[in-house]
């Protein structure tokens, strides 16, 4: 088992995917695919597109993808990275690209930290990490996603004052991502509260939790 097996802890498969989607995974994605050789080293045409971008902005668990195309096609200008291991996410995300022409995508689909040590020091303007699985139950807390170890991985690739959006509607990640921020000596608190930030694009988690009664929590931080 290697260590991204030992740190993934979420779904890769849900059910089976449509034709056109199935096709869409085995033509579109590889030519949208971060591919991290074995050594744990970006390839140079992946890197060679990074220094072309001025603005790179990241989501961490795309889910569905709708909030990252949405991004996209508001900033044509701006790279656009989406980290999702789970296949049939992916597979909706490519069917918004195809149906929208969005070409400034490009998709990781492993373990995220993976991505995060390859990355370059200083090359994204900002992050996304919304509605993480909150693992409730405290023998669980190791793996949910915003930790130190992952705060420290972000910030090394962040720009100085790129923001770190996050958002949760549950009590207990609600708290665990006060706890971590307030702890945090890579980031400061621009923003915490249960309206919408400016400029913010509802995800369908979002209006999911909302249509069943619970309230969604905002956090907006910088890299220092």
């Amino acid at each position: 088992m290697t260590i991204a097996q030992k740190e993934f802890y979420g779904r890769r498969q849900g059910r089976a995917l449509k034709k056109h989607k199935a096709e869409l995974m085995a033509e579109l994605l590889p030519k949208r695919l971060i591919v991290i050789d074995e050594n744990g080293n970006l390839s140079d045409d992946f890197l060679s597109i990074l220094k072309q971008n001025q603005k790179v902005q990241l989501e961490i668990g795309f889910g569905n993808g709708e909030h990252l195309a949405a991004l996209a096609l508001r900033n044509p200008d701006c790279l656009f990275i989406g980290c999702e291991p789970f296949r049939n996410g992916i597979a909706n995300l490519l069917a918004l690209m195809e149906r929208d022409n969005i070409e400034n995508i490009y998709i990781f689909n492993e373990d995220a930290r993976l991505l995060l040590r390859a990355l370059p020091d200083n090359c994204i303007d900002q992050i996304y990490v919304l509605f993480a699985d909150p693992w409730p139950k405290a023998r669980h807390a190791k793996r949910r996603f915003i930790s130190e170890n992952t705060l420290s991985l972000m910030q090394r690739i962040m720009k100085d004052k790129a923001i770190l959006q996050t958002a949760s509607d549950h009590p207990i990640m609600i708290e665990w991502l006060k706890e971590q921020f307030s702890l945090c000596k890579f980031f400061k608190t621009i923003y915490q509260g249960y309206e919408e930030p400016l400029d913010w694009i509802e995800t369908k988690y979002q209006r999911k939790a909302v249509k069943e009664g619970r309230q969604c929590f905002f956090m907006n931080c910088i890299s220092i």
